[in-house]
């Protein structure tokens, strides 16, 4: 946690969240990190069903331990009255509302942003979706791995034996990327303008950005780039290869002086530098086989530190290929301290990675994961509740 909290960029917004899964709750932890008031609005008896995807970080879904931290948890049942009429004064004081609700479901429960902006006119909301409030996918529900699909990526990935899903949830990172900086935007034209403008996001145009490059492609090359597993579909030599310790390592050419190079000093052939099948990127995508099998032989000869080492000695970018063990273990995240502790139910901590962005003179909050309903009474009695309306409501199991 930051030494000076009041510093950090975020402090004073306050962020109500009606989120669950990974898209908005990833979004909200970011400005939880700068310093903003997040209040995640759960389900009563069981909260976010991120919560129980899986149970390896003490116990605690390593989902909800990623996304989550900082935050403060009140639970409500929306479909209440009373619980309705909290969510209402929790809204009054907000600057941000996030929800990711089903399709749907919050123009049916007054949470739509024309419905938002007549009751709370300074209030930003956003809707992360996945197809879009509008359009004939509007009332589709989405998951990862379906706008994975729909985007065409899995055919993308893989290689000549088959796709293969992208092995993050790549779609809702996108989405919640997009909803984070939406949200900064919005801020940044509320404090400029005097005007809150809706940010509304989807998890398949977010991921439709993401694939415009191959899109381009085939769009205009009459064919898609093909499934070429660690291979780069338009660039060659871009990939992995098998050294000697049965390690793989990853190297790139970008241009013609690196090309060069490689056949020089780490191929150790330099009449390959003005061989015809390779005198440009595009020779060598069209002769891919013939330049992988002579690679492929030359790292049959080296350990895979021997082949880094000469590829590094050549300026050729290279990399040994992680494992998520490797990962976690690695120097660069060591040595430049990005790793710290985060208390998460139960009162264990867990490393946590510090956001990646850097702002000069600031550090980020890495606050607590909470448990559901853990601020339930405080956020509460913030509003107004006395203990005895407090039971009560708990009593009635709208928190």
């Amino acid at each position: 946690m930051t030494e000076h909290p009041e510093e950090l960029p975020l402090r004073g917004i306050t962020v109500v969240s009606i989120e669950q899964a990974v898209a908005a709750p990833f979004a909200t932890r970011q400005l939880a990190d700068l310093g903003a008031r997040v209040i995640k609005v759960e389900r009563p008896g069981g909260g976010d069903f991120a919560r129980r995807y899986d149970t390896t970080v003490h116990g605690e879904s390593s989902y909800f331990v990623w996304l989550n931290r900082s935050k403060e948890s009140v639970t409500l049942d929306l479909k209440s009255d009373s619980g309705r009429v909290i969510l209402e004064q929790l809204l009054a004081k907000a600057d941000v509302f996030v929800q990711n609700l089903a399709p749907g479901a919050a123009a049916r429960m007054g949470l739509g942003a024309k419905d938002l902006a007549e009751r709370f006119p300074s209030l930003i909301p956003c809707s992360v979706s996945g197809y879009g409030t509008s359009g004939p996918w509007a009332n589709r529900k989405a998951y990862d791995l379906l706008v994975q699909c729909q985007t065409g990526l899995v055919s993308l990935t893989g290689n000549e034996h088959g796709s293969a899903r992208v092995g993050i949830s790549i779609a809702d990172i996108a989405a919640g990327m997009y909803a984070y900086s939406g949200i900064l935007t919005a801020l940044f034209t509320r404090a400029t303008t005097g005007v809150a403008r809706a940010v509304e996001v989807s998890l398949f145009e977010a991921l439709a950005e993401w694939v415009s490059q191959p899109a381009y492609y085939t769009r205009y090359g009459g064919t898609q780039p093909p499934r070429t597993g660690t291979q780069h579909a338009t660039i060659a030599p871009y990939g992995a290869y098998t050294a000697a310790d049965g390690k793989d390592v990853l190297l790139t050419v970008q241009n013609e002086r690196e090309w060069a190079a490689l056949c020089e000093q780490f191929l150790r052939r330099s009449e390959l530098v003005g061989d015809k099948r390779f005198a440009t990127t595009s020779d060598r995508v069209a002769h891919r086989a013939e330049l992988n099998a002579i690679l492929a032989a030359r790292f049959t000869e080296l350990s895979s530190k021997e082949a880094m080492k000469l590829l590094d000695q050549a300026g050729i970018a290279n990399a040994g290929v992680n494992d998520i063990e490797d990962f976690l273990a690695h120097p660069v995240l060591e040595a430049r301290g990005r790793w710290r502790d985060v208390r998460i139910p139960g009162g264990a901590t867990v490393p946590a990675l510090v956001p990646p962005a850097d702002l000069g003179g600031v550090s980020p909050r890495l606050g607590a994961v909470p448990a559901a309903g853990e601020h339930t009474d405080s956020i509460l009695g913030g509003l107004g509740y006395t203990s005895a309306a407090i039971d009560r409501l708990r009593a009635e199991h709208v928190i």
